[in-house]
């Protein structure tokens, strides 16, 4: 059996694009931001990161891209003494070799697991069985552990049964699953399942939903792949500590902040997330298309209570 990611705070990371030159619409890698942004969680409690996920814009950037950036941080990180920090690759593709192929060039960029998204495009005649072969599939030929990425928003809305998981949990490279939805009892089925296959040790379930992580946690999961983390990472790996240390109360009322502040990631996805740390950090970057980047500050009025409380929870060390 192969080891999950180790529990924790990890952080869907936006890729960063620097602005379009007047002869391609398509923005090119920023890998100098993506540097100062990877550094700065690292230096700040993340426990590891997920690269080109749905936040980091997986289904925009090519497989020649995805080589050259997982490649960078790897030696980014290490040149800063984050040797062995955890790199998580996502794979966002509706083909078994498709899939096969990200995945060799993340583990040979130097990715350590990857973050299988589920394939949606035939989610309306899909069946369980169906999953289970797929993911089997790539399973046995994956060069890297993988998680299973249950994330209905991004594709077509496909559902995939607990029975599945637990299923899948039995093969010796499958170690987790990230859920990016707030269906509670799925979690619950997953993170409490007394099967050997799905003990934490072997299984890890992530949320993908920070507001959700106080009841994920006390339900036996592992931590939270957040996108809020990316603006505001000491906050959430803090609420991680309060609620590993029974502290409830304290616990409960940092949650509530965090809700309303994930409300911009949810609701504005990629853009929001880029917007937020865009403002609080001071790090820009362009989406690529179809996706539209920026808000006007009238719309981010909206948001500044919030985030100004936020932005002192971050800083009240």
């Amino acid at each position: 059996m192969v080891s999950p990611p180790p529990p924790g705070i990890y952080v869907p990371v936006p890729t960063f694009f620097s602005k379009p030159s007047s002869s391609s619409p398509v923005p090119p890698l920023d890998l100098d931001t993506q540097t100062k942004h990877t550094l700065h969680l690292a230096a700040n409690g993340i426990k590891g990161l997920v690269l080109l996920g749905s936040t980091g814009e997986s289904i925009a950037v090519t497989n020649d891209e995805r080589k050259t950036l997982i490649a960078h941080i790897r030696q980014e990180l290490d040149k800063a003494g984050h040797k062995s920090y955890p790199i998580i690759a996502g794979t966002a593709t509706q083909g078994i070799e498709d899939t096969l192929t990200q995945l060799q060039i993340s583990a040979d960029a130097g990715a350590q697991w990857g973050l299988v998204l589920a394939p949606g495009f035939f989610a309306t005649c899909i069946t369980q069985q169906g999953i289970i072969e797929w993911y089997t599939a790539i399973a046995n030929r994956s060069p890297l552990p993988i998680l299973i990425y249950h994330y209905p928003g991004v594709s077509n809305s496909i559902p995939i049964a607990a029975t599945t998981f637990t299923t899948l949990s039995a093969h010796s490279n499958i170690c987790g699953a990230k859920l990016s939805h707030g269906d509670l009892t799925l979690h619950t089925l997953l993170a409490s399942s007394p099967l050997e296959s799905m003990k934490i040790d072997h299984f890890t379930t992530f949320t993908g939903l920070g507001q959700q992580l106080l009841p994920v946690l006390t339900v036996g999961g592992a931590g939270a792949i957040d996108g809020l983390a990316a603006i505001f990472p000491q906050t959430l790996v803090r609420l991680y500590g309060l609620i590993k240390d029974g502290r409830t109360d304290e616990a409960r009322r940092l949650q509530e902040l965090v809700a309303r502040g994930e409300g911009l990631v949810v609701g504005k996805g990629v853009v929001g997330a880029k917007e937020g740390v865009k403002r609080v950090l001071g790090w820009e970057s362009e989406c690529r298309l179809p996706l539209k980047g920026g808000m006007s500050d009238a719309e981010w009025e909206a948001w500044k209570e919030v985030y100004a409380e936020l932005e002192r929870v971050e800083k009240d060390r």
